[in-house]
C-alpha cells in the first residue's frame, strides 16, 4: 500500500503541469472536491457506510482543510504563479524534516519510552532522503523562477500538510475512510468556493483539463487522498511523512517518460539515496 500510494501521489505535479494552464487554482480545486465528495457519498451510500461520530467532524474539517485545501491551494497556486514542479516538489518534499522537527521538540515532555521521539537512525534517514532528494531536483532549479509569492505559497503548502497530518494522528480516531474522506472533503469546499468566485480567469475545458480533472478526483483524491489518510491511522507520523521524499524521484522519472525531461545519472543516484533514507526510517521504529 505505501508504494501504490507513492505512485498514486506523484501524479499531482504531472496533473498540475496539464491543467494550470486551463484554469485558475480554486476553480479547479473547488471542483474537484465538489465531485470528490459526491463520489464518496455515493460510494458511502451504496456500501451503507455510516457517518463518522459528530464529535469527530470539527476534527476531520480541520485536518481535511489542513491537508487538502491548505496543501493543494498552496501547490497549486505556486504552480500557477510559475514556479517548477520540481522546485515545488522540492519545497514541500521537505515534510519529513520538518515532522521530524517538530516530535523532536514536543517529545522532551512526554515520558520516556514513549517511542515518540525520531530516533539517531531515523534522523540519518531523513538527512539521506534529503540530499538524494537535493539530487533529484537539482537540475529542475531554474534560475529566477522562484518570486516571493509562489515562494511563500510553496512554504504555506509545505507547513499545511506537515500540520494536516500530526493533527489528524493525534486527533482524528479510527473511521472509514469514505466517511471521513467525505468530511474532510466538505469542509475543503466550503473553504475554496468562495475563493473560487473571486477568480477572475474561467475554466478553459481542453482535453488536458478534462483529463486532469478526472484523474485528480478518480486517482489522487479517491485513491491517493483515501491511502494517506489509512496510512497515518497506522503508522507512525514520521514514518508516513518520509514516504513524501519519494514524490519527486517518482515525478522526475514521470517528467522523463511522459515530456521526455532530463533524467540524468545523478538524479538516478539521488533516487538511490531517497530509497534508502526512507528505508532507514520506516524500519526503525524507534
Amino acid at each position: 500500500m505505501p508504494w501504490v500510494f507513492v505512485l498514486i501521489w506523484s501524479t499531482g505535479f504531472v496533473v498540475a503541469r496539464l491543467g494550470m494552464p486551463h484554469a485558475p487554482p480554486m476553480s479547479f480545486l473547488a471542483l474537484r472536491f465538489a465531485l470528490s465528495v459526491a463520489c464518496f457519498v455515493a460510494w458511502m451510500a451504496i456500501a451503507r457506510v455510516p457517518w463518522p461520530p459528530r464529535e469527530q467532524w470539527l476534527h476531520l474539517a480541520v485536518s481535511g482543510v489542513l491537508m487538502h485545501a491548505g496543501y493543494l491551494g498552496g501547490v497549486w497556486s505556486a504552480v500557477k504563479a510559475g514556479i517548477g514542479a520540481g522546485t515545488v516538489s522540492l519545497l514541500v518534499g521537505l515534510q519529513p524534516v520538518l515532522t521530524a522537527i517538530w516530535l523532536s521538540a514536543t517529545a522532551a515532555p512526554r515520558a520516556q519510552g514513549s517511542g515518540r521521539s525520531v530516533t539517531p537512525q531515523q534522523w540519518a534517514g531523513l538527512v539521506l532522503g534529503l540530499a538524494g532528494l537535493a539530487l533529484v531536483v537539482w537540475r529542475k532549479l531554474g534560475v529566477g523562477e522562484v518570486t516571493a509569492l509562489n515562494l511563500a505559497l510553496s512554504v504555506g503548502a509545505l507547513c499545511s500538510i506537515t500540520a494536516g497530518t500530526l493533527y489528524q494522528k493525534r486527533f482524528v480516531r479510527v473511521a472509514d475512510v469514505r466517511a471521513a474522506s467525505a468530511v474532510q472533503l466538505l469542509a475543503s469546499l466550503v473553504i475554496t468556493l468562495p475563493l473560487a468566485l473571486l477568480e477572475p480567469e474561467v475554466m478553459d475545458w481542453q482535453p488536458e483539463l478534462v483529463g486532469a480533472m478526472a484523474w485528480s478526483v478518480l486517482g489522487l483524491t479517491l485513491g491517493g487522498s483515501s491511502l494517506l489518510y489509512l496510512l497515518i491511522q497506522r503508522g507512525a507520523a514520521t514514518q508516513v511523512t518520509s514516504l513524501l521524499y519519494l514524490v519527486p524521484p517518482c515525478t522526475a522519472a514521470m517528467a522523463w517518460w511522459l515530456f521526455g525531461e532530463a533524467f540524468t545519472p545523478l538524479m538516478m543516484l539521488g533516487m538511490l539515496l531517497t530509497v534508502c533514507g526512507v528505508a532507514m526510517v520506516v524500519r526503525d521504529r524507534g
